[in-house]
């Protein structure tokens, strides 16, 4: 193993508040594609996904320096900025928009066999459509693979209200995507 793959994700950071070109590089190769995929899950947007992926790297490279080893996971920081970051814009989107967003027929298309090819954008739409905290909390421990306590942590909630939060997101996606399993 290559000493940059074992270097720990502490050192990193440390080094990048020193300024270190190598090791801002090796952090956002790393977390990158989970911050994009959060965003992505919590916006539906790829460019608004991408604009949060660069404005929470952007906010880490400026408080690297002060960032204090063993006071919080850098990982878990950084999810918390990406998070709050996204809750900005859709604060910021639901202000500029009046008109209730368009819905997709519901109904079977001429075309059962795009189903398969819906199903993703499905999911998306329904993930979108949960309320924020439960869609957070979904996006946390299903997309992210964060532990429970991790994603309690990073909400700012007990494990046992996070569970409530799963519990009432997946009966609602559930519900939303139950004609994807009728048709199957």
């Amino acid at each position: 193993m290559s000493s940059a793959l074992a270097e720990s994700e502490e050192d990193l950071v440390l080094r990048a508040g020193r300024g270190d070109a190598d090791a801002i590089s090796l952090i956002v190769t790393r977390k990158l594609p989970r911050v994009l995929n959060l965003a992505r899950r919590m916006l539906g947007d790829q460019a608004e996904a991408e604009d949060v992926a660069q404005e929470t790297f952007i906010r880490a490279w400026r408080t690297a320096a002060q960032w204090k080893p063993g006071k919080a996971r850098f990982d878990t920081w950084l999810h918390r900025v990406a998070l709050n970051l996204c809750y900005d814009r859709l604060r910021k989107s639901r202000r500029l928009t009046h008109d209730p967003p368009d819905r997709p027929d519901e109904g079977p298309g001429p075309d059962r066999g795009l189903l398969a090819q819906d199903v993703g954008r499905r999911v998306d739409q329904a993930l979108g459509d949960l309320p924020e905290r439960q869609r957070e909390a979904i996006v946390l421990v299903h997309y992210q693979e964060l532990s429970a306590a991790e994603a309690s942590s990073l909400m700012g909630v007990s494990i046992e209200a996070l569970e409530s939060l799963l519990a009432r997101g997946r009966r609602t996606l559930r519900s939303a995507l139950a004609d994807l399993w009728r048709e199957a």
